[in-house]
């Protein structure tokens, strides 16, 4: 098969890296261009990231040599993803979709549009039909496909496989975030080092709002929100990658706890699909006392999964269980590349 030319639009930035890092060899997908800030446009990646590569021991080899490009819709390539910073991705993002790009975004500027995809693939794969619309209302050749918030996704991966089963009426959500989730450089060492850090701007919104439109229903005027009350508090902690959520549920009716975690290890509604980045567990149901941990669990997986533990009966709603993913992979770029990998599998992009 005949690999697919793609961009990376921010592909300086941490969770561009990330994105540099997944599509090394991926069988469906070939980077044939990088593009970042005007001020890096024209050095080699390698050049440009020196000093700034952080997410493995070395830049890989096929990129190091390619040259940055402005983030501008004259690129040698049918899709790009998206890892710009929000101040300006909006319009860049507008006008490759209008020039006839397929633009698979990890920024937020988009998700909640009401013509966009906000899209995990396990979860709501029939939110793709919102494309057409985006066509026909924008009058554009390309379109733009998000993903969610990086502890927005791994929540409702959880989440899903409740609902379903059982129905959702509350959620409330304590996150301990991982310093990657700031970008580079990131939070201040002193700010940080025997600290809490208990407020991200607009995280506590995103988680809230997202949720509700990424399990609301999709039909013909759109995407109906879910009637479920979503309460986030979010907290920035001194770990270097993967998200930890304190969770508790209220669902709408009775289920033992050998039932919430049969939901959870039978969860996978892709796997007939097979997509490169697919994981064989979305959801990975630790059973230890003192499991998912960061440092242990992270990376289960390959980083794409939510990792789940701790579940038991809650004395104020129904359940409680801790939920840890890895924010820059399954949270970010793994995100954007199994999304474009769905619209391929759904002849949206070839």
């Amino acid at each position: 098969m005949q690999k697919i030319k793609v961009g990376i639009l921010g592909a300086t930035g941490m969770v561009g890296q990330r994105f540099v890092q997944l599509l090394e060899s991926h069988p469906w997908f070939e980077v044939a261009e990088l593009a970042a800030s005007p001020e890096s446009a024209g050095k080699a990646y390698e050049e440009a990231m020196a000093g700034r590569w952080k997410v493995s021991a070395d830049v890989p080899e096929y990129a190091r040599r390619m040259k940055l490009r402005e983030c501008k819709p004259t690129l040698n390539c049918s899709i790009v993803f998206s890892a710009l910073d929000a101040a300006v991705a909006g319009p860049i993002e507008e006008e490759f979709a209008k020039a006839g790009y397929v633009v698979s975004s990890n920024s937020r500027n988009h998700r909640m549009d009401s013509d966009v995809p906000l899209l995990i693939p396990e979860v709501n794969p029939e939110h793709l039909g919102l494309v057409k619309t985006q066509q026909k209302l924008r009058g554009w050749k390309g379109f733009i496909v998000t993903n969610p918030n990086c502890s927005t996704i791994h929540m409702v991966l959880a989440l899903k496989p409740l609902m379903d089963g059982f129905g959702l009426e509350k959620v409330m959500v304590t996150t301990m975030q991982a310093l990657s989730g700031a970008g580079f450089p990131g939070v201040a060492s002193l700010d940080i080092i025997d600290n809490i850090y208990p407020y991200i701007g607009m995280e506590e919104e995103k988680v809230q709002s997202e949720t509700l439109k990424l399990l609301g229903k999709f039909g013909s005027n759109g995407v109906e929100s879910a009637k479920v009350a979503v309460s986030a508090q979010c907290n920035r902690v001194n770990v270097s990658d993967g998200h930890t959520e304190c969770v508790s549920v209220k669902l709408s009716k009775s289920a033992t706890e050998k039932e919430i975690i049969g939901a959870f290890e039978n969860f996978n509604p892709l796997r007939q699909l097979k997509l490169p980045s697919s994981p064989q567990h979305p959801i990975v149901v630790r059973k230890e006392a003192d499991r998912p941990q960061p440092k242990l669990d992270r990376n289960l997986e390959k980083g794409m999964a939510s990792v789940v533990g701790r579940i038991r009966s809650c004395p104020v709603l129904d359940y409680r269980f801790v939920v840890l993913g890895h924010n820059t992979i399954r949270g970010a770029a793994g995100a954007a590349i199994l999304n474009a990998e769905l619209m391929k599998a759904r002849g949206l992009i070839g």
